[in-house]
């Protein structure tokens, strides 16, 4: 599935959904590997398999390297774990877990294998689409620290919130048809 095939399998409900992911596509504000590494890793954020398959297959067609697809595929993996640990330590008044060592491995993040302002991007984005606030505001100070611009954050965040919303559409017809 490609993603023209993606945007005819919307349905007319989601028209909206459709013209955002073309216009997307098309963004120049991100590099190709920002860009296309965003819209990966949002959707291995997701995990809505058609979805998936048809964002990779953009993104292969688009250039973007194994390393980048890796290590997108890593920015979705460590924000699954982080996302849900650090909105707890958030969500939870007593204080005290704030003060204790996560000890969970986090070792992608010293080394991603790709540039560290993309993978910031990237975590960014699949923080987004998990909804931790706490990593959102970490990621980006990081990204301000590289002085990525504001354009360029809001752009891996409409990236996530399209691919969410594509995903959720897609998942919802595919249980709706069996």
């Amino acid at each position: 599935m490609s993603l023209d095939t993606l945007r005819d399998a919307l349905p007319a409900y989601a028209k909206d959904i459709s013209l955002n992911l073309g216009s997307l596509a098309s963004e120049t504000v991100l590099t190709d590997q920002q860009k296309w590494g965003a819209f990966v890793a949002s959707a291995h954020a997701v995990g809505t398999p058609a979805v998936v398959k048809a964002i990779e297959a953009a993104a292969d067609a688009a250039g973007l390297s194994a390393e980048a697809k890796t290590a997108a595929k890593a920015a979705a993996a460590i924000m699954a774990m982080n996302n849900v640990y650090y909105r707890s330590l958030h969500l939870l008044s007593n204080g005290e877990y704030k003060t204790l060592p996560a000890r969970l491995r986090m070792n992608v993040l010293a080394n991603p294998g790709v540039d560290k302002v993309d993978f910031e991007l990237w975590s960014t984005a699949v923080s987004a689409v998990n909804g931790c606030g706490m990593c959102l505001d970490a990621h980006e100070a990081e990204l301000k620290k590289h002085a990525v611009p504001t354009q360029n954050i809001q752009a891996a965040l409409r990236i996530a919130a399209v691919v969410n919303a594509a995903s959720r559409v897609i998942g919802a017809e595919t249980a709706l048809a069996a």
